[in-house]
């Protein structure tokens, strides 16, 4: 069996490739327990770059609903409790963090993208974040932080899909490029990176940071907590 997760360990930065394309890369407990576990590695070697990217035909579909009907709700909402982990360890990471979005991307898969400092995607990604649909608050502020909270709401009010133009239009993506191109922006991502002691580079991101980890966590526990969680997922996936 493949690796869930491939880690390609570079001098100049470590790339993330979620492997799971039959799967089209939606976050299984596996495989987030693999990606925490390879970007807390990748901190305390003091990587300078890590870069988020899907093998196949997309980025990640977000949580991974296979069995959900024989977990109990409280397996559900720890699940949930370690995938907001894993985005608030890419939020807040040392490292320039870059999140490379190709095809359809949902959930926690587009939330990881927006944990990344730069993102980019090609001109006919999409993405959409329907977690309200069944309750969840997950990734919320980060959003809001990134897009302001207009766009926030004009999106996650109705929890609408937006493709690549709009994306780059609202500030979501950094830049639009085929993959084709993806190489050349990550020289240049690992050029920026190096720029800075690292140090240096740690406190500009500290100081940049408008996120709250703590009251991030406490939203995502209150809304997936509440009684019925599974019936709402069963629900929002009879559609």
């Amino acid at each position: 069996m493949p690796d869930l997760l491939t880690i390609d360990r570079l001098p100049g930065g470590w790339t993330f490739t979620l492997n799971r394309p039959e799967k089209r890369n939606a976050l299984s407990s596996e495989l987030v327990e693999a990606l925490i576990e390879g970007v807390e590695s990748a901190h305390a070697a003091g990587v300078p770059l890590l870069v988020f990217r899907g093998a196949g035909k997309n980025l990640s579909a977000g949580f991974d609903f296979t069995g959900y009907e024989e977990q109990s709700e409280g397996d559900l909402v720890l699940r949930m409790v370690r995938i907001e982990t894993l985005l608030q360890r890419v939020a807040g990471s040392p490292a320039l963090t870059v999140g490379l979005a190709h095809g359809k991307n949902f959930g926690a898969g587009v939330d990881l993208f927006a944990a990344c400092k730069l993102r980019y995607c090609t001109p006919d990604a999409g993405f959409r974040m329907p977690g309200l649909k069944f309750g969840l608050v997950l990734g919320t502020r980060r959003f809001r932080n990134i897009v302001g909270p207009a766009h926030a709401l004009s999106i996650l009010g109705s929890a609408r899909a937006f493709q690549a133009d709009e994306a780059l239009r609202i500030g979501f993506a950094t830049l639009t490029a085929p993959e084709s191109e993806w190489p050349g922006l990550l020289q240049e991502a690992e050029q920026t990176a190096a720029a800075l002691s690292a140090d240096t580079r740690a406190g500009l991101y500290a100081a940049l940071d408008l996120n709250d980890a703590a009251a991030d966590m406490a939203a995502l526990v209150r809304s997936a907590s509440k009684p019925g969680f599974k019936g709402r997922i069963q629900q929002y996936l009879a559609g």
